[in-house]
């Protein structure tokens, strides 16, 4: 899998727009309309943005409150702002896939501005510059050092970094040519046993719990926790639950590696996974050197699908 850092359904009809009103002092100045899971109108007052930081949650959603290490799963608008220019960076909304946004790994005002969110949640949250991108701003994205940015955030689920799957465990696996997975707690990667001999030349899926929710289908965005192993020590190499937040892929569309494209699909949210990747489904001749993966390596990977989006 390429290492991606930079989502369960909410179903909520509202019989009126929300409005957050132009406010002064520490508010965020902005004025806010829609409805949740539609795309805001957002009408900036003229001048400078406030210099502090600044939240506001115009829906009340329920579940679990984000937590600093959660993965939030989220439809999203973002702007820049400055004294002279208001500027739409970036929105999910006109192609209905919404963003990831791990806790903690994001700049400190959105990790600010999103815990304690919960599920069904509308945020907006005005970032200035220092708990934004700082003196340097982002060049890649357009942000220059003074620009504030302002979010609004709809919710649509959160995970903790200690989720795992949900569903009938089945049977040990009784393939002697296939790895043993042990149980674990919690929030922790479980120990892999790997067979003597040869690995298997072609991709190898099972289902160690066939998990409750709706099959994964192409072009969806996955939260999942995930271990990477070596076939040839048993090593892990990578891991979701080491970096200490769930992860987030998009699946089928070539964005990951061959093998979890072809194994991942079909499954059913919920589920933990074992899949046994050929290099050639895997990172190929070229191996990964960041992460000591070589050509000729087969891998291993416990898969936990959290939620599909």
């Amino acid at each position: 899998m390429r290492r991606r850092v930079r989502l369960l359904p909410v179903v909520a009809v509202l019989t009126a727009p929300l409005v957050l009103s132009a406010c002064s002092g520490g508010g965020l100045d902005v004025t806010v309309r829609g409805d949740f899971g539609k795309l805001p109108d957002v009408e900036f007052p003229e001048g400078a943005p406030g210099e502090s930081l600044a939240v506001e949650t115009l829906k009340e959603g329920d579940g679990a409150a984000a937590r600093k290490g959660d993965l939030v799963v989220a439809d999203y608008v973002g702007y820049r702002w400055s004294e002279s220019e208001r500027k739409l960076l970036a929105s999910s909304y006109p192609k209905g896939r919404p963003g990831a946004f791990p806790t903690g790994q994001l700049v400190p005002g959105l990790t600010k501005a999103l815990e304690g969110a919960r599920p069904g949640s509308r945020v907006v949250a005005r970032i200035p510059p220092n708990e934004g991108f700082g003196e340097k701003g982002d060049p890649k994205h357009q942000v220059g050092k003074d620009d504030t940015l302002v979010y609004v955030l709809d919710v649509r689920a959160v995970y903790s970094r200690t989720a795992g799957p949900r569903g009938e465990k089945q049977a040990p696996l009784s393939d002697p040519g296939l790895p043993k997975v042990g149980d674990a707690a919690a929030g922790q990667a479980p120990a892999v046993a790997m067979p003597k001999g040869a690995a298997p030349r072609k991709l190898q899926v099972r289902a160690l719990v066939r998990g409750d929710g709706p099959a994964v289908r192409k072009g969806q965005l996955l939260a999942l926790q995930y271990a990477g192993y070596f076939w040839r020590d048993g090593k892990v190499f990578n891991s979701s639950w080491s970096e200490g937040h769930p992860a987030a892929v998009t699946i089928g569309t070539g964005q990951v590696m061959k093998g979890w494209d072809q194994g991942l699909v079909g499954q059913r949210v919920g589920s933990r996974l074992l899949l046994v990747v050929p290099p050639s489904l895997g990172y190929g001749e070229k191996g990964l050197a960041q992460f000591g993966i070589k050509g000729s390596d087969t891998l291993v990977f416990v898969v936990d699908l959290l939620g599909a989006h």
